[in-house]
């Protein structure tokens, strides 16, 4: 029973010594606010790499831990992982908790381990404190993992929605609605991610006095959709008297075409690559069928 409780102590001071390791490892590094961040709301104006693209939405406890978490990692976000959690409609609370909780896991499984060998088995490992730091390393890196894999599908659906949207903006302007009513209409109609981006790039442009074609470049850029830009081009011809409704209409027939041929042309290299798999059998069964004749070659 002494051995029991010596082992229990050591696994505990074990994890002991890794928080403590984390603590000091927060504490020593500061987290500086940048100058450009400084300058951009003296003069008004939110940098692109801001986070007013994301919310910062913190409604939960764990939500607001993890908005904690924002402010004082040393790791800023990328804007790869900006644009991701954008296209996902996922504050950066929300992931830096799934960060929290995934990292706290990480540095508990090792010990919780050691005390389930210790009572069903009556063996204790020695888990060192590299094996914590290292789980919760892994931990808080899975998050990241997860959110880059649901990328390529979160980057088609957003394409897919903005299609839908110049379809909606067409039509509103078919129904002698000026651009900038077109959009809003448009917008207001889904609470689709990319629904959400533009209606509150409008929504800023319209509180600032400003047109809203700047606003939905800057979205375009920010999500990685060039598309949106072209639709902002357009649009804006409607400044200067022109008729944009016929011209709005080839614009998008031509960018819906141009996404088709994209799709066709991937759907092309995924078949061939599958044809790979379907010549490895056909070798094999040749193989199975050549083999027994060569050895009779052979060993004449």
């Amino acid at each position: 029973m002494s051995s029991q409780l010596l082992m229990s102590l050591v696994l505990l001071t074990g994890m002991s010594v890794a928080g403590g390791l984390i603590a000091v490892l927060h504490g020593v590094t500061r987290v500086h606010p940048r100058l450009s961040d400084g300058l951009s709301a003296l003069e008004g104006t939110v940098p692109q790499d801001s986070s007013g693209a994301v919310p910062l939405a913190s409604n939960s406890r764990s939500e607001r831990a993890g908005l904690w978490a924002y402010r004082h990692t040393p790791i800023p976000l990328t804007a790869g992982q900006r644009r991701r959690l954008e296209l996902q409609n996922k504050s950066i609370a929300e992931f830096y908790a799934d960060k929290l909780v995934m990292g706290l896991l990480g540095v508990a499984v090792p010990g919780m381990l050691g005390v389930v060998f210790l009572q069903v088995l009556d063996f204790a490992p020695l888990v060192p404190v590299g094996a914590s730091l290292a789980g919760g390393t892994i931990g808080w890196f899975v998050p990241d993992v997860l959110l880059k894999q649901g990328d390529d599908r979160a980057q088609n659906d957003a394409v897919e929605a903005m299609f839908t949207f110049f379809d909606l903006v067409t039509l509103e302007r078919l129904a002698n609605s000026s651009a900038t009513q077109s959009l809003e209409s448009a917008a207001s109609t889904s609470d689709h991610p990319l629904f959400l981006s533009i209606r509150a790039a409008l929504l800023r442009a319209r509180l600032e006095q400003r047109p809203p074609y700047g606003e939905l470049r800057a979205v375009a850029d920010r999500l990685d959709l060039p598309q949106l830009a072209d639709l902002a081009d357009v649009l804006q011809l409607d400044e200067t008297g022109a008729a944009v409704t016929d011209t709005l209409r080839a614009r998008v027939r031509e960018l819906r075409d141009g996404h088709l041929t994209a799709a066709r042309v991937a759907a092309h290299e995924v078949s061939e690559r599958m044809t790979v798999f379907m010549a490895v059998p056909a070798m094999v069964f040749g193989l199975i069928f050549l083999t027994p004749p060569l050895l009779r070659l052979v060993s004449g």
